[in-house]
């Protein structure tokens, strides 16, 4: 597979985001979060999603000069409206925000309506780890999966990011309410693979591995089964409660052509300072405990290695840069060429 080394490939995003009238400072923030997502190893919210960001430009459904503008201010949450800029501009202006908040009061609540698809929601979890607070945050989205016990698409994969800072190394979960999202379901496509456990169901309404056939049906499956469906009904109601805007319902209706994502979403973003709240010593030496005590379960494979949710995206970002990031040549000359 061709690799392209980082700085290639932020500069050549930063190109056609200034093509299209981002000021250069914004192009460079916003490839920057593309980029880092491919980086460590988010292939399918990276370089494989700039056609589609650059489509939605283009026909208007992403106000590129848009930026938050506060709504009000209830109690300990601060509400914005997205204006419909770009997503992952305004999800990082509000994990900022909250995390501004937290260094004060020890808790930062923001939220947001109106804004569109926020690509890689780990960046908003990192973001709050490598500022040293927890972060929690979550979107709803239009329906792309059926509730448990249905045939039918009726909620969203909701993704809900939990992270926990660590000088040694933090620790992020990034996680739609599917088992997978259709984004990893097109990268194991592209790359003519079959998913490592059952992911979804074909058009027959049988389990199976083939992303293609799950693609077709659009019947993905809800993680932990009816678990996740119901966290993702519950997240997507408390999205649209907290921020003032649309559930996924209201997403569905006022989506501008079938298939478009992410657009006019709701979101909610949390940061806690654990210094504050506990104290420094106390967060360091408790998440250092809780790391050691997961290395020393016994791997279920031979040769295999039991690791913390973001660990691996440490090792990904490592190779990545020294050895170039892999890209679909496809997707890659797409880019090149826009």
């Amino acid at each position: 597979m061709k690799r392209i080394f980082f700085d290639t490939m932020k500069a050549e995003i930063t190109r056609v985001l200034m093509k299209r009238g981002f000021t250069e400072e914004r192009a460079g923030q916003c490839a920057l979060l593309f980029a880092e997502a491919s980086l460590e190893g988010v292939y399918s919210h990276g370089l494989n999603r700039v056609p589609r960001f650059v489509e939605y430009i283009d026909k208007g459904w992403v106000n590129i000069h848009a930026e938050p503008t506060l709504v009000d201010k209830i109690g300990i949450i601060e509400r914005y409206d997205g204006n419909l800029g770009p997503g992952n501009l305004n999800a990082q202006f509000c994990m900022g925000r909250a995390i501004e908040l937290a260094r004060t009061d020890g808790v930062g609540i923001v939220t947001i309506r109106n804004t569109n698809h926020w690509m890689r929601g780990g960046s908003y979890g990192w973001q709050a780890a490598n500022a040293g607070c927890i972060g929690i945050c979550w979107t709803n989205t239009e329906s792309c999966m059926p509730p448990w016990g249905a045939k039918e698409t009726k909620i969203g994969n909701n993704p809900f990011i939990l992270a926990v800072p660590r000088k040694a190394g933090s620790i992020v979960l990034d996680m739609a309410m599917s088992q997978f999202s259709y984004g990893k379901l097109e990268v194991t496509r592209l790359n003519n693979e079959m998913l490592p456990v059952d992911g979804g169901f074909d058009i027959d309404g049988n389990l199976t591995r083939d992303p293609a056939a799950i693609e077709k049906s659009m019947r993905i499956l809800p993680t932990g089964y009816w678990k996740g469906s119901g966290l993702a009904i519950l997240l997507d109601m408390i999205a649209a409660l907290l921020s003032g805007g649309l559930s996924t319902r209201g997403m569905d209706e006022a989506k501008p052509a079938p298939g478009v994502s992410g657009y006019r979403g709701s979101q909610v973003f949390i940061a806690l300072d654990p210094a504050i709240i506990s104290g420094e010593g106390f967060a360091e030496h408790l998440v250092n405990e809780a790391v050691e005590y997961l290395h020393q379960a016994e791997p279920a494979e031979e040769n295999g290695k039991v690791t913390y949710p973001g660990e691996r995206t440490v090792e990904t970002r490592k190779q990545n840069l020294e050895r170039g990031i892999p890209v679909d040549e496809s997707i890659w000359q797409k880019v090149l060429a826009l």
